[in-house]
């Protein structure tokens, strides 16, 4: 085993995208995005990157596994479902390189893979240094699943274990608002490190200030608070301080993709964090990381690009 290991809970998706008048297809998700990006940062690193997912014995989710082992991603905690499948989405990108989805994911196998989960695996789970998830993550699991979710991370934090939660909050996977605060809410009560982008935070909580934000966080008990803020400042604030570290400029007219902006900024910042860096200087890798993401198409750019990030 690593010196340290991350486990990363999500859903990886078939990906529909038309380029030039051309359907291409490829595969991702919010959290697979930043496993890649994390397991790419931190290849010269004793860092074992591992994805918890759930996916169908058919071809393409063996595809998937492929490519992952190609990263570098430990598929240890990825089960395979006999009668289930991946989902399916389609992004469209418009001109200002703004994305929109389409999904088709309610039998996708990912969303249940905590009923099919044995005592043994989660139990091996348990021993990850870090586990990282995203409110996608909880928001496609069915209720009794997330109501086993908050259990299972409640022990986790208990025996010592670091949470770091990505709000990334979309809608369209809720039944209310309400569920979805209330969710969101239990999830920051046993994390560690939460990285929240603060326009999904004025959507689903009504926040007219960033401080209304920390406030609530640090009351449910977040001990590293990192606030995004598009393409201004990140705020960190932690027990002891409260920095702000600025982003890195980007034109406009170089903004090509904003697609895992967000994923690659927590790439950006786990890699660093992980092996004992300081808050603003994983917060300026994590800026330096998704501004160069933005300016190439698609969630996962070529590795050349990449390389100047890894240490």
């Amino acid at each position: 085993m690593a010196n340290f290991n991350i486990a990363l809970i999500g859903e990886c998706m078939i990906e529909l995208q038309e380029v030039n008048g051309v359907l291409r297809r490829s595969f991702g998700g919010d959290t697979l995005n930043t496993a890649i990006y994390l397991s790419r940062l931190t290849s010269g690193k004793d860092v074992n990157v591992s994805y918890v997912t759930a996916l169908g014995e058919d071809n393409i989710s063996q595809e998937m596994i492929d490519a992952w082992n190609k990263e570098g991603i430990d598929a240890q905690f990825v089960q395979r479902s006999e009668t289930r499948q991946p989902g399916l989405y389609m992004v469209e990108t418009d001109d200002t390189g703004e994305r929109s989805f389409l999904y088709w994911r309610d039998a996708a196998a990912a969303k249940y893979w905590l009923e099919t989960a044995s005592d043994e695996y989660l139990e091996s789970l348990l021993k990850q240094d870090v586990i990282y998830l995203s409110g996608i993550s909880l928001a496609i699991l069915p209720p009794a699943s997330r109501e086993k979710l908050y259990d299972l991370l409640a022990r986790y934090k208990d025996a010592g274990g670091k949470v770091y939660f990505d709000n990334n909050y979309r809608p369209k996977l809720w039944d209310s608002t309400e569920e979805a605060a209330e969710g969101f809410k239990r999830i920051l009560a046993v994390t560690h490190t939460g990285l929240l982008t603060f326009d999904d935070e004025q959507a689903l909580f009504g926040d007219t200030k960033v401080e209304q934000c920390i406030e609530r966080t640090r009351a449910l008990g977040v001990q590293e608070i990192v606030i995004k803020q598009g393409g201004g400042e990140c705020l960190i604030i932690t027990a002891d301080d409260s920095i702000s570290v600025a982003a890195q400029k980007v034109a406009p007219e170089n903004v090509i993709d904003t697609t895992a902006a967000g994923d690659s900024f927590a790439a950006g910042y786990l890699s660093k964090r992980t092996i004992g860096g300081t808050t603003v200087v994983a917060a300026e890798k994590a800026h330096q990381v998704a501004s160069t993401v933005i300016q190439h198409k698609g969630a996962i750019i070529d590795m050349k690009y990449i390389a100047p990030f890894v240490d």
